[in-house]
């Protein structure tokens, strides 16, 4: 996927409430809005590297707005509105799910109170895609997910769980938004309940599939297909 809007190089003074970032562009500090309210763990020091992208809204309340920043000298993708369109463009393009050739759907309702992020309809059988992001990577080439307790994560696969049948696959996709990750694995120690009904969609037949993705200045583009580690 190539960015839409300009995208400036700058540096990292810090991110506050949640929401915003201050960081340093050619000696001026901008403020920009922080599209990932994760802990963004690892990624955060000042003085890191970062992509902001100069936003073509005139009702945007912030002109720019934070879409990557350097870590492990790669940059890493903080933008969490960008993984849905990524699987999709290369659904599309049949880079994965190379075989399906039926219709694709967005933000289609299920289970309770939820909706899939990508539904896929082909002679009568249907595929639940669900989306996450990835940033966190602890230990030297490893990705972990979640980087914080996510109580709706939990709900996604209970959810998912329930919807599988003998006509119906269900997915979850962690994209990768670093190419520095080798292998990935679910934090258990920082979101215990989440691993356990990891384990039960997993029992239940959900599929699990984790992407690596190249992060630079002029967009982002999945690499492959990665091993997921059960510990």
């Amino acid at each position: 996927m190539i960015y839409k809007d300009i995208i400036l190089k700058g540096t990292l003074i810090k991110r506050y409430k949640r929401f915003f970032a201050d960081v340093k562009v050619n000696g001026k500090i901008l403020t920009a809005y922080c599209p990932n309210t994760g802990s963004l763990g690892g990624l955060l020091t000042e003085g890191n590297d970062v992509l902001i992208a100069k936003v073509d809204n005139t009702k945007a309340k912030l002109k720019f707005r934070l879409e990557a920043i350097k870590s492990n000298n790669v940059f890493v993708g903080v933008n969490t509105s960008l993984p849905n369109p990524i699987i999709m463009q290369a659904i599309l393009n049949k880079k994965i799910f190379k075989k399906f050739n039926g219709k694709l759907k967005r933000e289609v309702k299920y289970g309770v109170n939820s909706k899939i992020d990508i539904l896929l309809e082909e002679n009568h059988r249907k595929t639940y895609i669900e989306i996450k992001s990835v940033t966190m990577s602890r230990n030297k080439g490893v990705g972990e997910f979640p980087d914080s307790v996510t109580t709706r994560g939990s709900k996604h696969l209970i959810d998912l769980s329930k919807t599988v049948n003998t006509n119906t696959d269900c997915y979850l996709v962690y994209l990768i938004q670093r190419s520095d990750i080798k292998t990935f694995r679910i934090a258990k120690d920082i979101d215990s309940e989440y691993y356990k009904n990891s384990l039960i969609a997993k029992k239940n037949g959900v599929k699990f599939i984790a992407l690596s993705c190249n992060v630079d200045e002029k967009g982002i583009e999945i690499i492959k297909e990665i091993k997921i580690k059960n510990d």
